[in-house]
């Protein structure tokens, strides 16, 4: 039978996202909600609060909550069958936190299915505003956790990132030290990804290890939470995480609200939800070796890795797919902002032209590579030569970073290219040269919620090949 699986994801601050595919992982529904025009009374901006400092910025969790009502209701009405869901997973924007408030576990397990969700969880959380990865308002809780593990490249080696201001450390910091009461009233604090999966299994959901690790709290190679890290945070952390999970892992069958409320069967699974930038690597497809680099207003390099090597730029993140891999992550700010102007001052502002200058000029430019300095002059050089140096100085800096953090060459690797600048084949012809491999555009559209849908689909299928390798028997029921 058809295998319909499905995925809820808050990929971006902005909207919720729902996919189902088949089982040969064609999309049969998608849906979404947005979160400022579906969702007017929490008065978002962007789907966030950007508090009077600039630098806090919030998301109001009862938002997220009633967007997956409101979601899974457009849903029904629009005649999608969630009885042949056979497993779900999910996505949630990385490094956002959700703290439980105490006694809400028992209260999950006993949910009414003749009330919406939002309804019943109006006072789950101890909360109410949960920090988002736009948030930089914990400069001195990251500079204290560096320090009290041995400095930046330490806090990398253990975790895959040095300290930011985003991730959920430091951001748990700031609330045990800030609002102590509102920490001290947490029973468990989730991602928004375990959060969300939380809601369907109807108990606390473990954080997995993917997405796990983009929190300054994971050790990247014991897959536990390192003691230093927690230590360096706040208080009984560790109680309140609880151990993570396999981001293949099996959680569970789906809460008995679900089944009665909409329908979904009672064997439904759920499989580990994670993060947004894990879901997107399962979502294009990357495979050991691959690279995908989006070429946007921000550049994004996504990698597949075995050896890693953490360094203070850049981050590693346990592989969604494979536990035993790893995934890289890079992202530039000086991406098509930076070729658009180059562009306008040595094209004239004709992509054309800009194109021409790429293929009139050879690999390697002659020894002219192109470096960005602000407030420091330069030779003038030739237009055509200036673009050429910018493009290749981009894409070379991309291999060694991804270099330094272990990615490798191997034969059969591929580079996806995704993003605006993707349409123009004079600059993926750059990019082709500096990597030494084939370069494929590629056009997913909400690549980390599919890839979720995807994982569903794997998470499924791992636990049935350990039933038949258990059992020595085919069960065509599961």
């Amino acid at each position: 039978p058809l295998c319909r699986l499905c995925d809820v994801s808050n990929t971006s601050c902005t909207l919720r996202i729902f996919v189902a595919i088949d089982g040969n992982l064609q999309v049969i529904h998608q849906n979404n909600v947005q979160f400022d025009s579906d969702l007017p009374a929490f008065r978002t901006q962007g789907g966030v609060h950007v508090h009077g400092d600039g630098l806090t910025v919030t998301s109001p969790v009862h938002m997220w909550v009633k967007a997956l009502d409101l979601i899974l209701e457009k849903m029904k009405n629009a005649g999608f069958d969630f009885s042949c869901v056979k497993a779900i997973s999910g996505s949630g924007q990385q490094h956002g936190s959700v703290y439980w408030k105490n006694g809400t576990r028992t209260s999950l397990q006993l949910l009414d299915p003749d009330r919406d969700l939002h309804s019943l969880l109006q006072v789950f959380f101890a909360v109410l505003d949960s920090p988002v990865w736009m948030d930089s308002s914990t400069v001195k809780q990251c500079q204290y956790l560096e320090s009290a593990v041995g400095g930046a490249q330490q806090l990398a080696d253990i975790t895959g990132s040095r300290a930011y201001e985003r991730f959920t450390s430091s951001q748990i910091a700031k609330i045990h030290q800030l609002q102590p009461n509102k920490y001290n009233e947490t029973e468990r604090i989730s991602l928004v990804s375990s959060f969300a999966a939380s809601l369907f299994l109807g108990d606390y959901a473990a954080i997995d290890y993917s997405d796990g690790s983009g929190m300054n709290l994971m050790d990247i190679f014991t897959k536990q939470w390192s003691l230093p890290c927690l230590k360096a945070t706040a208080p009984m952390l560790a109680a309140k995480l609880c151990d993570p999970t396999p981001s293949t892992a099996l959680l569970g069958s789906i809460s008995s609200y679900f089944v009665k409320r909409f329908g979904f069967p009672e064997h439904c699974k759920v499989v580990a939800f994670t993060g947004d930038n894990p879901g997107s690597l399962a979502g294009m497809r990357l495979q050991e070796g691959d690279i995908a680099v989006s070429l946007g207003t921000s550049d994004t390099v996504f990698l597949w890795i075995t050896e890693p090597r953490p360094a203070v730029e850049g981050h590693i993140f346990c592989n969604p797919v494979d536990c035993s891999s790893y995934m890289a992550l890079i992202c530039y700010k000086n991406g098509s902002l930076t070729r658009e102007r180059i562009r306008n001052e040595c094209s004239g502002g004709s992509w054309e032209s800009f194109s021409s200058a790429l293929w009139s000029t050879p690999m390697g430019n002659n020894g002219s590579i192109g470096a960005l300095h602000h407030g420091v002059e330069f030779q003038q050089l030739p237009s055509f030569v200036e673009i050429r140096a910018l493009v290749e100085g981009q894409f070379l800096a991309k291999r060694v970073h991804a270099q330094k953090l272990g990615y490798r060459i191997i034969p059969g690797t591929k580079v996806l290219a995704t993003g605006g600048a993707s349409s123009n084949k004079a600059i993926l012809q750059v990019l082709s040269d500096v990597f030494n491999a084939p370069v494929y555009t590629i056009d997913v559209a909400n690549s980390a919620c599919l890839g979720s849908a995807f994982r569903a689909m794997h998470g499924k299928l791992i636990h049935l090949n350990s039933k038949l390798i258990c059992h020595g028997v085919y069960d065509v029921n599961v």
